[in-house]
């Protein structure tokens, strides 16, 4: 069973939880939940996309394997996800993506629209989808740089490309949606948000 959840934020919220960077909103969102892992290494179950702010509120969508635990701040919208949500052969997607390339051992982020565009194309089939590529946009193209609670420094390069894709493997899809795409999971990246196309 996997959850959605709509976390509003109002600015006296955010100024409660102290969000300033991508950690703060790390642990704000990951304090939500129990954490079931025990310590032990593996997905935390956990994803979420900041969606931004309009009319004084703050909105984090977050999906989850596991229910919600009630927030201290902010106010916490959540449903089950229906079982036949991921049954359909088209969507709208948008997705915040960590696009790298390993070279010589190390993760480089690509740069710039347009290899961020051919990598995202390149890479969508193993995530078990087709975009349709006139319609793949690549947007909001950030670097975040912030400190981890143990003091390591943690860059994190950002996209958001949107579209409409066609499920092609429903195993490798359905995995994508759940465990999310890519690195930078644990910090905004890797959520497929979807809408079915409905003809």
């Amino acid at each position: 069973m996997m959850y959605v959840h709509h976390y509003l934020l109002t600015l006296r919220d955010c100024r409660a939880l102290r969000l300033t960077d991508g950690y703060s909103l790390h642990r704000a969102v990951y304090g939500l939940f129990p954490d079931v892992r025990a310590g032990a290494p593996g997905p935390s179950g956990i994803l979420f996309a900041d969606k931004g702010g309009s009319d004084g509120l703050r909105r984090i969508l977050i999906l989850s394997d596991r229910q919600a635990l009630a927030p201290e701040h902010g106010r916490l919208e959540s449903r089950e996800l229906p079982a036949e949500f991921l049954n359909y052969p088209r969507y709208r997607f948008e997705l915040v993506v960590n696009a790298v390339r390993k070279q010589n051992g190390r993760r480089e982020p690509v740069r710039g629209r347009e290899a961020v565009e051919a990598w995202f194309l390149e890479k969508a089939p193993s995530w078990g989808f087709d975009p349709h590529a006139p319609s793949v946009q690549v947007a909001d193209i950030a670097v975040d740089v912030f400190s981890k609670a143990d003091g390591k420094k943690v860059t994190l390069s950002r996209a958001r490309v949107t579209g409409a894709l066609t499920v092609a493997d429903k195993e490798r899809f359905t995995h994508s949606f759940t465990c999310g795409i890519g690195h930078g999971k644990a910090f905004g990246c890797g959520l497929l948000q979807l809408s079915p196309l409905i003809f």
